[in-house]
């Protein structure tokens, strides 16, 4: 067997982040994750990386690829096929499932937790995860006592257990965009993506929860308890929300809005009762409202709210009390930009401008879509009796008119070929041999080396 060397030990959490290069000192990506394969005997196998490529479109790169791991930096050979990765069932993230996985110390029976994992090349091309950085428990908690031990030591590694820790994660996740979030939730296992989103606070996970898919989001609604899962839809767009809860069940849904606040609930049960795909259904009754006798400096001040996102900033609405939809008479609206040229002081009732007509709740989106397009708007008034009751945003308006699926799937650009990162034509069939049961994979190792370099 193979001898351990540490001068060849990397750690995945000094891993994550560090650039991935061409032979020629190209800028490939940066490293995302790492992939591993356990086995019935011997420590698992790090089979390849996971590297962020252009565009935040994650692939996998064979670690048979790689030349070099050093000095913060990855040296592949400049073969790297960009169709996106996709986890297969036999193989483990590290980072995304590894880490704060409570195992058992086998010499002690007792329970530590993981901090870090090591991989190593332990021959030629080969790499195995080999260490783990770990931290005693202590009454169910992390204790202050650490070290560093072989995998081989440890019992519980390869399983998946409930309720998972998900400090790494939240840790990588942390400055990301919800979009991001949600795309990284999107390549967990469904236990993991559960536990992670759990740990998300209520906003940043109703912000996330609005970027996924609909399957995703009901799967984590429904693993929340029913006064968190409520606090939860408050948090989200009236619009967001609506569109979540009509996929519920119809006695999950009704227990939901009767644990929200009436106020909130009753935004939601009156965006239900239009149809989806009409500008009722489409809209969101937040969006920013003014009296006439407001200012410049109140009506930029509301524009900078963090809450309100970028296409309903742009534009105010502007109308007689009372302020809160379904509001008194709509008179008109204020655009940003105007806003902008004005003293601080002016009344904003001066510069309304009266040509922004409403639409009716009932107009389907085509006329919604046309209304925006033609007059270069990013949200449009929706109006029901000279009443404003919500507006409809471009980006509602895009989430209708692409694929149920978009959030999910990967629809590739014609342009986007392996050809610009494989410079020698070469197509990845490595992961193929990834689908075959793991003692097949060690048995092959040397023939899989073999088939690439007649390939290349």
């Amino acid at each position: 067997m193979p001898r351990s060397n540490a001068s060849n030990r990397v750690y995945a959490g000094r891993l994550v982040g560090t650039p991935v290069f061409d032979p020629i000192g190209d800028r490939v990506g940066t490293v995302y994750d790492v992939v591993v394969l356990f086995r019935l005997k011997g420590d698992p196998l790090a089979v390849g990386l996971v590297v962020e490529v252009v565009g935040k479109r994650r692939v996998f790169l064979p670690l048979t690829r790689v030349t070099s791991i050093d000095n913060g930096q990855v040296i592949t050979t400049g073969l790297v096929n960009i169709r996106r990765f996709s986890r297969r069932p036999a193989e483990t993230l590290v980072l995304g499932e590894l880490l704060d996985r409570k195992v058992t110390l086998k010499k002690t029976g007792e329970s530590a937790v993981v901090i870090d994992a090591a991989i190593e090349r332990v021959r030629g091309r080969e790499w195995r995860l080999t260490t783990l950085y770990i931290r005693n428990l202590r009454n169910g908690k992390p204790g202050p006592n650490s070290q560093t031990i072989p995998v081989s030591s440890v019992s519980g590694l390869s399983e998946s257990v409930l309720n998972q820790g998900a400090s790494a994660i939240l840790a990588q996740i942390g400055e990301l965009k919800p979009a991001d979030v949600a795309d990284v939730l999107r390549d967990l296992p469904p236990d993991r993506m559960r536990d992670v989103a759990r740990a998300l606070s209520d906003e940043r996970l109703a912000d996330v929860l609005e970027e996924l898919g609909d399957d995703d989001s009901v799967e984590i609604l429904s693993s929340l308890d029913m006064d968190r899962a409520a606090d939860v839809l408050e948090a989200m767009e009236p619009d967001d929300a609506a569109d979540l809860v009509r996929e519920l069940p119809t006695e999950q849904a009704a227990l939901l809005l009767e644990k929200m606040e009436p106020d909130e609930a009753e935004d939601v049960r009156r965006l239900l009762t239009y149809d989806e795909r009409t500008a009722g259904g489409l809209m969101t009754t937040d969006p920013i409202i003014l009296p006439p006798e407001a200012t410049i400096a109140q009506a930029l001040a509301s524009a900078r709210r963090a809450d309100i996102p970028p296409a309903l900033a742009a534009i105010m609405f502007v109308c007689r009390p009372p302020l809160e939809t379904p509001t008194g008479r709509y008179l008109g609206a204020i655009h940003l930009q105007r806003a902008l040229r004005e003293p601080p002081s002016m009344l904003i009732g001066s510069i309304i401008d009266k040509d922004v007509a409403g639409i009716h709740p009932d107009a389907s989106i085509g006329q919604v879509t046309r209304l925006l397009a033609t007059y270069d708007q990013t949200a449009i008034p929706v109006v029901d009796e000279g009443l404003l009751v919500g507006a409809v945003s471009v980006d509602d308006v895009l989430d209708h008119l692409l694929p149920e699926d978009w959030r999910d799937t990967e629809h590739d650009d014609e342009a986007f070929t392996d050809q610009e990162f494989t410079p020698f034509g070469e197509a990845d069939n490595s992961r193929e041999t990834g689908t075959r049961e793991t003692n097949s994979r060690e048995a092959n190792t040397n023939s899989r080396d073999t088939k690439e370099a007649r390939n290349v």
